[in-house]
């Protein structure tokens, strides 16, 4: 029982931290918009309510994350199993953050004639979102993302791969609990909940896969840091067990 109330006495502690951050930014340079508006330039203006609304964004993914690990702890959490051809999803997320960070570049090497795997396509997509994204958060300007799939094992593989500060390999399993964001001078300047790859460890989880993390020294300064998924295809009769919650 003191274990439980330790974790919740934690957890509560870590959610009020990250809460009190963005709000105390709104609040500050709302009220320095409202009180100084005449004497404030246009150019101060619009970079004022710019950050408000970056924090204001950062307050709404927090909230939102928080929702997705609520949902994951319920026992009724439960998955739209159907056939997925996984290029066009992986095609459109990266897209989607090639908008959000220009500065970066994205290789993506899919494998010719990879079967379907048997899975919930918006979750599959908020897993690859979350790596990817996680991926060019902590990456320097002008290097490369690539993904890379395969199908190895009657598995489906989802290969991340990033250039940044490395992992150690005792980080490894902690990187995927909740709130957990390794300390390093890369990561103090990037905002972030700690909660985006516990999500998407439950998830993949969820879907009968595995997930990994691998990160190899190039430098004294950077690591290639690799995130890979592993998901089962499953034969006719597994998809029909799984429809009818049979399967684990």
């Amino acid at each position: 029982m003191k274990e439980i109330e330790k974790s919740y006495e934690d957890f509560i502690s870590t959610v009020s931290h990250e809460l009190r951050t963005p709000l105390t930014s709104i609040r500050g340079f709302s009220q320095t918009i409202l009180s100084s508006w005449d004497k404030l330039d246009d150019e101060s203006k619009k970079k004022f309510i710019k950050i408000i609304e970056d924090q204001s964004n950062r307050l709404i993914h927090l909230v939102e994350n928080m929702l997705s690990v609520t949902k994951l702890q319920a026992t009724n959490c439960n998955l739209v199993f159907n056939e997925l051809d996984i290029k066009s999803p992986i095609e459109q997320t990266i897209s989607i953050i090639q908008n959000q960070y220009p500065t970066r570049k994205f290789e993506f090497n899919h494998k010719k004639n990879l079967p379907n795997i048997f899975v919930d396509k918006d979750k599959f997509q908020q897993i690859i979102t979350n790596l990817i994204e996680n991926s060019a958060k902590y990456s320097p300007e002008n290097s490369t993302i690539k993904i890379v799939t395969n199908f190895i094992n009657n598995n489906v593989e989802i290969y991340v791969t990033n250039q940044g500060i490395g992992i150690e390999q005792k980080d490894y399993e902690r990187i995927f609990t909740k709130f957990a964001r390794i300390d390093n001078p890369l990561t103090r300047k990037v905002q972030g909940s700690g909660l985006g790859l516990y999500i998407t460890k439950n998830l993949v989880e969820k879907m009968s896969g595995k997930i990994s993390v691998d990160s190899i020294p190039i430098d004294n300064k950077l690591s290639e840091i690799t995130f890979k998924v592993t998901l089962p295809v499953r034969t006719i009769e597994e998809q029909a067990r799984l429809k009818c919650n049979q399967l684990p």
